[in-house]
């Protein structure tokens, strides 16, 4: 059981952690670029840069870090929780005066996990 906990918790925190570097990445890299948004580029973008993630994750944890019986309800529900806490962050940055960004928003950080997450489903031993 705890180890069950502990891969549930490690799939979890790799993705969780992946999205606050991506945030902080792009807040950076956002700067030079202000111009009115296009959300179907930055959907895909998005997409993009968590089926990369996720594909160099593999290289850090070639091995699933869930067991096979509870690879698939990871994920449905991982990217989910860490799409709402994606919408948190946004609403901390807003409250401490700094801009959101548009991975803040739910839908965009949940295509960035749901990618990772399909790579590692998918590609994964």
């Amino acid at each position: 059981m705890v180890e069950l906990i502990f891969e549930v918790v490690g799939e979890f925190l790799l993705q969780a952690f992946g999205e606050a570097l991506v945030e902080l990445g792009f807040h950076s890299l956002a700067e030079p670029f202000r111009r009115p948004p296009n959300p179907w580029l930055a959907a895909l973008g998005y997409t993009l840069f968590g089926a990369i993630f996720g594909a160099l994750s593999l290289l850090v944890f070639p091995n699933s870090l869930v067991s096979a019986a509870w690879r698939f309800p990871n994920l449905m529900v991982t990217p989910l929780v860490v799409g709402g806490i994606m919408v948190i962050m946004g609403a901390w940055r807003t409250r401490r005066g700094q801009p959101a960004l548009r991975i803040n928003r739910f839908a965009y950080g949940y295509l960035f996990a749901l990618s990772l997450a399909l790579m590692r489903f998918f590609f994964a031993a």
